[in-house]
């Protein structure tokens, strides 16, 4: 896959945003592509966000927007170590590795 951007839909009262924003941001300027931030766009996360299983969405969740237009969900919520607190360099790794997917 061809990365072109890297997109976070998060919001204002999200708790996780600085996390989520600073793994998404080191993980695009890692891989050299754009990052975006969406705010409480409800639409694009029903769209092509990961749901529950009544069909509803989280925040904070990111994508790879590739160079074809497709959108891959990557992540919802931050991931935690051992610890139980925000593991930011697990979070840029699952960037990482999705990239080199087919």
């Amino acid at each position: 896959m061809e990365p072109k951007a890297i997109i976070l839909v998060t919001a204002d009262w999200d708790a996780l945003k600085s996390y989520a924003k600073k793994i998404c941001q080191t993980a695009a300027t890692q891989l050299n592509v754009e990052y975006k931030e969406l705010n409480e766009d409800w639409d694009f996360l029903t769209n092509y966000g990961e749901k529950d299983e009544f069909g509803g969405v989280e925040i904070p969740q990111a994508f790879i927007e590739t160079a074809d237009g497709k959108y891959v969900h990557v992540m919802t919520k931050v991931p935690l170590n051992d610890k139980g607190t925000p593991d930011l360099q697990k979070g840029v790794q699952l960037f990482i590795n999705k990239s080199k997917e087919g």
